[in-house]
């Protein structure tokens, strides 16, 4: 089975839409959601153009606040403090990476946790940890949500998360141990420092694969049945495309795919996922302060 994070996407999206357009109709302003872009970096542009788009889509409004690679540390916490008082603005977030320069720890401490819909912040994680409300990680969050629209049973099941980067790896773990559905995993974390790696990923009922490394899983390292969750997106040379490239995750797709009892795809898997979840996160904000 395809995991099709397009699709649960989609359905996302016209829920969405339809709640913005119920606010709409009662008076109130749409959700806003607004973006800060610092320099040209080609990914962190499309990506954000697609956030922009999205919602459009929904019926939300958007605002693009985009800077020169050059800016200060000083100028860019200023424009987060406007942000954060902006009552007008519901969450926001700082595209990531950012210039050497700049100090991401410092920028993502600045943003204001009610408004952190990227759910970065310490107090959002720390939150999220002892099982409080809390605005969740998008990318995590993305997958919890295809595994529950998918009907994939995670109670009492080994999830081996590989990869620990406090964007996806750690909140991952955490999010499959907690107790409730999704979750309740047995989760076994591995890393860089993993010895044997293949051991542990072969005992997982559910392999999430953040590594980092474009097709690092391979047939032998999931064992026959598995959920494989595919976090990974690369660019891999191949002169039969048009564009001269390909885009491959973290798994061995073609040759994981027969053995996984279900798996996602790349591009179409967790990505659209993670829009997805931003766009929730946002609404989220919106509905606790107008209802």
């Amino acid at each position: 089975m395809v995991l099709n994070g397009t699709l649960i996407r989609k359905a996302i999206l016209a829920e969405l839409a339809e709640k913005v357009q119920s606010h709409l109709q009662a008076g109130k302003r749409p959700p806003h959601l607004a973006a800060v872009l610092i320099g040209e970096d080609p990914a962190s542009q499309t990506y954000v153009a697609h956030k922009v788009r999205d919602c459009q889509q929904v019926g939300y409004q958007s605002t693009l606040i985009h800077k020169e690679a050059a800016i200060s540390q000083a100028e860019l916490l200023g424009i987060i403090a406007e942000l954060n008082q902006d009552a007008r603005i519901d969450g926001f977030i700082v595209q990531l990476p950012l210039p050497a320069h700049l100090s991401e720890v410092a920028v993502i401490e600045a943003i204001a946790p009610e408004k952190d819909v990227d759910g970065f912040h310490p107090v959002n994680i720390g939150r999220m940890s002892k099982g409080l409300q809390a605005l969740l990680p998008a990318t995590p969050a993305g997958i919890v949500e295809l595994l529950q629209r998918y009907g994939i049973e995670t109670q009492g099941k080994h999830c081996v998360v590989v990869g620990r980067s406090n964007i996806v790896g750690t909140p991952m773990a955490l999010l499959m141990s907690r107790n409730r559905n999704p979750g309740n995993c047995t989760v076994t974390l591995c890393h860089s420092h993993t010895q044997n790696l293949g051991h542990y990923t072969r005992q997982a009922d559910i392999l999430i694969a953040a590594a980092g490394q474009p097709e690092f899983i391979s047939a032998d390292m999931v064992k026959e049945g598995a959920v494989v969750i595919d976090v990974g997106i690369h660019r891999k040379a191949d002169a039969s495309h048009p564009n001269g490239f390909r885009l491959v995750g973290d798994v061995q797709y073609d040759q994981v795919a027969p053995k996984a009892k279900a798996i996602t795809p790349v591009p179409g898997g967790v990505g659209p996922m993670t829009r997805a979840m931003l766009l929730l996160n946002t609404y989220h904000v919106y509905h606790a302060t107008h209802g």
